[in-house]
């Protein structure tokens, strides 16, 4: 569902961007239809597991009634079903690469389906008015940033004005990761009071997964900004769009472990239970985990040997690209850095 909502806006905001500065870029009509199905099919996911929770007690319709009528996840789905489907009319029947006036009109749709969505958000049940407008500017500056990565990696087909390009998107992309990072300390405080102890049930686990990914984003951040437009001055023939894909990817991984979070129970919610433990928590702990244990971190040697690995694996993501490797080879390196950052975590818990 990130996927979509970034693809769609970056879709829309980079046609408003005038050729000059951008690379040329093939705007799949289907793709942008694909994109406002899945808004529609994946939002309605929450709503079905409360479906077939019911169901068994009232029956399908009763709990398909009940639901999209009289709970808040139900009557918010409804509005984005019928948003997400003037959008499709919309975009079907007007082109918005050729007047700028569409493209205002979608962006205002996307806007609309994000704040339905931040409306449903855990953060908005904890707190109806800071935590829904933290979760809208928190998905509104990730699918501005993303989605113009994204279509420009992924959809241009050639590298033409790339320096005029990174002229304008570098400061929007740190404005939106600015706000990003002040929104997502916030939404925290909202769902995840102790941030280590959090670790030891599934929602903690993909959270810290995250942020260590977070990692080797603002490595490719700085590659793609400041090394390539370096490259650029020195050769126009270098192609920068392998890196912004290895970026992108990165994005995605990072998306997966939020959709993780959308589906598990926050500890503010839930606690720590020995029924909801992570799996990867028992897995490396041999089911030490207690209901009233608190996580605290130390230094040993084997969690400083991960940490001198997690190191050296940064440095080499920045070495392949000053020494012209594949982009793929920097991709490696920036999983296993993430594989070593969370091992250093996880085994300096005392």
């Amino acid at each position: 569902m990130y996927l979509c909502f970034s693809f769609i806006l970056g879709s829309f905001l980079l046609s408003l961007v005038p050729k000059t500065h951008r690379p040329n870029i093939n705007f799949p009509q289907k793709g942008l239809i694909a994109g406002i199905a899945g808004i529609a099919i994946f939002s309605f996911f929450p709503v079905l597991e409360i479906i077939l929770y019911l169901a068994p007690r009232i029956g399908v319709l009763e709990a398909l009634q009940s639901i999209l009528l009289t709970f808040e996840v139900g009557k918010a789905w409804v509005f984005t079903l019928i948003i997400s489907i003037i959008l499709l009319i919309f975009v079907c029947l007007f082109d918005y690469q050729q007047k700028a006036i569409n493209s205002y009109i979608g962006i205002l749709f996307i806007l609309l389906l994000i704040l339905s969505i931040g409306w449903t958000s855990h953060a908005s049940s904890i707190d109806h008015v800071w935590g829904f407008i933290s979760d809208t500017l928190h998905l509104t500056a990730v699918s501005v940033w993303v989605g113009i990565l994204i279509v420009i990696s992924w959809f241009s087909t050639n590298h033409v004005n790339w320096l005029n390009f990174l002229k304008w998107f570098t400061p929007v992309a740190i404005a939106c990761f600015g706000s990003t990072i002040i929104t997502g300390l916030i939404l925290m405080n909202f769902v995840v009071p102790e941030y280590t102890n959090s670790w030891l049930v599934p929602y903690g686990q993909a959270l810290l997964i995250k942020h260590l990914l977070i990692i080797p984003l603002l490595l490719y951040a700085v590659i793609n900004s400041i090394f390539i437009k370096k490259r650029l001055h020195d050769s126009t023939d270098f192609n920068p769009r392998p890196w912004a894909k290895m970026e992108s990817i990165i994005i995605l991984l990072i998306f997966s472990a939020t959709a993780v979070l959308g589906q598990e129970s926050p500890p503010k919610e839930s606690g720590v239970l020995p029924d909801n433990v992570s799996n990867l928590f028992d897995f490396i702990y041999n089911g030490q985990a207690q209901q009233e244990m608190t996580v605290q971190l130390a230094l040993n040697p084997t969690s400083a040997s991960f940490i001198a690995l997690a190191i050296l694996f940064a440095m080499l993501m920045v070495i392949s690209f000053l020494k012209k490797a594949p982009a793929i080879m920097s991709f490696l390196m920036s999983v296993l850095l993430v594989v070593c950052a969370y091992f250093s975590l996880m085994l300096s818990i005392v």
